[in-house]
């Protein structure tokens, strides 16, 4: 095992560290919040907010991780701190020499997958990470480093509003001017937490609502129509041969077919219904209160809109469509739906297939 060495700057970077006073402090929501949406984000089991003192690595926050060890010498953290300007990524820790023998890779379960993002102030000085890890080998996209990345600052700006409460605990007299500073502080924090856990429900490239959104939107429906008997009914989209689009066009056009797809899907389910992104070249309609017919006539509009968008390819969908029936749940009927788009491809595609 490698230990980590010191900055050059430790004694600067101390000063800095311990000017927020919050080494030890109790626990506080508004840093386990964000530990749990750079989880979700990055989709590992644990995740945590580190801070590196001169001879031990402390957890403000953290999830997932049932005995955090207090070492810096075998601390990832540690290492993240020594590269600032960018976030340190291991994606099999048994591979790199600077951890491979570590206590925390051997043990078992241990660690695999590392990714840290420094905690920087506004003079540059690295606090500790925030961290996401995994017991298997892994790497992240692009979007969830950028996300990882944007929730560090936003733990470094919950780290200097703490700063600033306490300051003004002890400057300000007034007790009522007092009290209308911190609501804005922590009405500008709810909001930046608020959009922050938008990013967990929100596709990044098509902009439309992700997998976990609908989920949450089906299970809604359901509900609803269980209650009212109204019909509800689900198409699963997908795109034929975007294989060969992102081989022959590359991958960027794949990217804006995607786009363009969304947005049609999107303007076609507005105010009835609502479309998502389920994953890859795969999109999800919800159609709430369209008879099978109805939702089928739906979908066959939604088929013949994709030959006319103008993005210069000659593309063509599949769409398998389904509507609930008393005692459904909704991986029921998603799965009935998922079964008829495989009808449809298998018929030839650039069609829509009604489940029985």
């Amino acid at each position: 095992m490698s230990p980590p060495p010191k900055p050059d700057n430790e004694e600067a970077r101390l000063d800095a560290l311990y000017s927020f006073d919050i080494l030890d402090s109790a626990p506080e929501q508004g840093f386990d919040d964000l530990v749990r949406i750079a989880a979700g984000i990055c989709g590992v089991p644990m995740a945590a907010v580190t801070l590196i003192d001169r001879d031990r690595q402390w957890f403000k926050a953290q999830v997932g991780i049932e005995h955090p060890d207090p070492s810096r010498e075998s601390s990832f953290c540690a290492h993240a701190i020594l590269a600032p300007e960018r976030t340190m990524v291991v994606p099999d820790a048994t591979r790199d020499t600077r951890f491979a023998d570590n206590p925390l890779v051997t043990a078992e379960n241990g660690i695999r997958f590392y990714a840290g993002a420094p905690l920087l102030t506004r003079e540059g000085f690295a606090l500790g990470a925030l961290c996401v890890v995994d017991d298997q080998p892994r790497d992240l996209a692009p979007f969830q480093c950028e996300a990882l990345e944007a929730l560090s600052r936003q733990v470094t700006h919950l780290l200097e509003l703490r700063r600033v409460s306490r300051d003004l605990s002890h400057q300000l007299r007034e007790r009522a001017w007092y009290e209308q500073q911190m609501r804005l502080y922590q009405a500008q924090l709810e909001q930046q937490n608020a959009e922050l856990s938008e990013q967990t429900r929100t596709d990044p490239l098509t902009g439309l609502p992700n997998r976990r959104a609908f989920a949450a939107a089906l299970a809604g429906a359901i509900t609803r129509t269980t209650g009212t008997g109204d019909p509800l009914a689900v198409a699963v989209v997908d795109v034929d041969h975007f294989k060969t689009i992102n081989d022959l066009h590359g991958h960027d056009e794949g990217d804006r077919v995607l786009v363009a797809l969304a947005d049609m899907l999107k303007s076609q389910a507005a105010g009835r219904g609502m479309a998502a992104r389920h994953g890859g070249e795969e999109f999800v309609v919800l159609l709430p209160g369209a008879t099978l017919e109805e939702a089928r006539l739906q979908c066959e509009f939604m088929r013949q809109s994709v030959g006319l968008l103008p993005i210069g390819l000659p593309v063509s969908v599949s769409i398998g469509v389904a509507t609930h029936r008393r005692g459904d749940a909704a991986e029921d009927l998603f799965r009935r739906a998922d079964q008829a788009l495989y009808e449809a491809k298998r018929g030839g595609r650039d069609r829509v297939v009604a489940a029985d």
